[in-house]
């Protein structure tokens, strides 16, 4: 990288990020199965104990565990049964013992419950031996959940598994953080959106539709502004309309250093630049700014950079901006099945495939052509393959860091 280069590290922009948002004020209560993909505004605490009562872990007969013997056999009586959501309702003595289903409520008296693969049934006698110990195979009331126990934090994300755990404790509704609203616009006199006519030089928008993609997944409000023409004055009167109905305002193209770039023009006029230049390939003129009260990211005009540079820089912003809970993007080394060049000096973001080699063990090959306007490089792949500052050449063998695409989209 060239000295005079003002580009600032990818950690450095990521930190200087970090430090200039914040969650977006405003708390609203949402209906159990409308808060799936919300974020939780407050922690949740558990109104009741899970299991409520004790209960069998197992098929098999509930005893007195004074009944089982130290040695041999003993007959024990068959006085009733138990089924889940059908307790034994009788008096257990001594001596005696019901036969119980798995997750049935256990009757006050027993206290241990002998699988029924153990006991040998004659008649209305339950033959049992010393192989179960005292205790065993019985579930506590409040052995998974105790009553008033956090079980979810504030600023989780509630998935599946949260709305089954929520139900499972008869919770109605939750209290969740707003959606963040996020506005976008793509500028360039040569994009064209779908179903207009090209004429030469002109191409087709993808950008706005990878943006809604990625921000739907993201459970944003989307604010989809079309493409906007390289006028100074459009261009700033669409980015003060997006930063007074949005938190997060993102553009695509215009912000290099052309005669026709006004989106540095319009943030010097509304707002403050922090940084833009990041030495990342591709999406090194990534800018970030305050626009108001808004934020604002400028991303490059490449199709493959603006993914590039939404999921490693944009996403973890809105996260932090809708309140979730922080997480590391998780990462794997692996085998190189192809040799990567780079130059010393920039972060790099290519495109790969991981999948399993000939011995079944992991290994990441190229994409293909990795340019920053190939987005099939991203089609075709299910990974980055992150090349540090200080790399340059990787050979075939060597061992890499891979962040798999899935990872990225929550």
């Amino acid at each position: 990288m060239d000295a005079t280069d003002s580009s600032i590290s990818a950690s450095d922009a990521a930190k200087m990020i970090a430090a200039q948002v914040s969650p977006v004020a405003g708390i609203e209560a949402a209906p159990l199965r409308s808060a799936l993909g919300r974020i939780l505004a407050q922690s949740i605490h558990s109104p009741i104990n899970v299991p409520a009562y004790r209960n069998s872990a197992m098929d098999g007969y509930a005893v007195f565990g004074k009944d089982i013997p130290s040695d041999g056999s003993s007959a024990l009586k068959v006085v009733g049964s138990a089924f889940a959501g059908k307790p034994y309702t009788g008096q257990l003595n001594r001596g005696e013992c019901i036969r119980i289903m798995t997750g049935a409520k256990m009757p006050d008296e027993a206290d241990t419950v002998i699988m029924q693969e153990w006991v040998d049934r004659q008649g209305d006698d339950a033959h049992i031996d010393n192989r179960t110990k005292h205790g065993a195979n019985v579930r506590q009331a409040g052995e998974d959940i105790q009553v008033d126990s956090t079980i979810l934090q504030a600023g989780d994300e509630i998935g599946p598994a949260q709305l089954g755990l929520l139900a499972s404790l008869g919770i109605p509704e939750v209290q969740v953080r707003r959606r963040l609203r996020v506005a976008f616009f793509s500028s360039g006199d040569e994009i064209r959106s779908i179903g207009q006519p090209l004429e030469e030089g002109q191409i087709y928008d993808s950008n706005r539709y990878t943006l809604f993609g990625m921000l739907t997944e993201l459970g944003t409000d989307v604010i989809d502004m079309g493409v906007i023409p390289d006028e100074a004055e459009a261009i700033q009167a669409a980015m003060l309309e997006a930063s007074e109905e949005a938190d997060l305002v993102l553009t695509s193209g215009g912000i290099s250093v052309g005669e026709a770039d006004f989106i540095a023009e319009g943030i010097h006029k509304l707002g403050k630049i922090h940084f833009s230049k990041v030495a990342i390939k591709p999406g090194r003129p990534l800018t970030f700014a305050n626009l108001g009260d808004a934020r604002f990211f400028g991303l490059p005009g490449n199709p493959v950079a603006v993914m590039i540079t939404f999921l490693q820089f944009v996403r973890p912003a809105i996260q932090l901006m809708q309140g979730k809970q922080s997480r590391l993007n998780p990462t794997l080394k692996v085998k190189a099945g192809t040799a990567f060049r780079k130059l010393p000096g920039r972060t790099e973001f290519q495109r790969g495939i991981l999948e399993l080699d000939e011995q079944g063990e992991l290994m990441v090959k190229t994409s293909g052509r990795q340019g920053s306007g190939v987005l099939s490089s991203m089609s075709n792949g299910n990974c980055f393959i992150l090349l540090p500052d200080a790399a340059e050449h990787v050979r075939i063998g060597d061992l890499v860091e891979v962040q798999p695409f899935d990872l990225l989209r929550h």
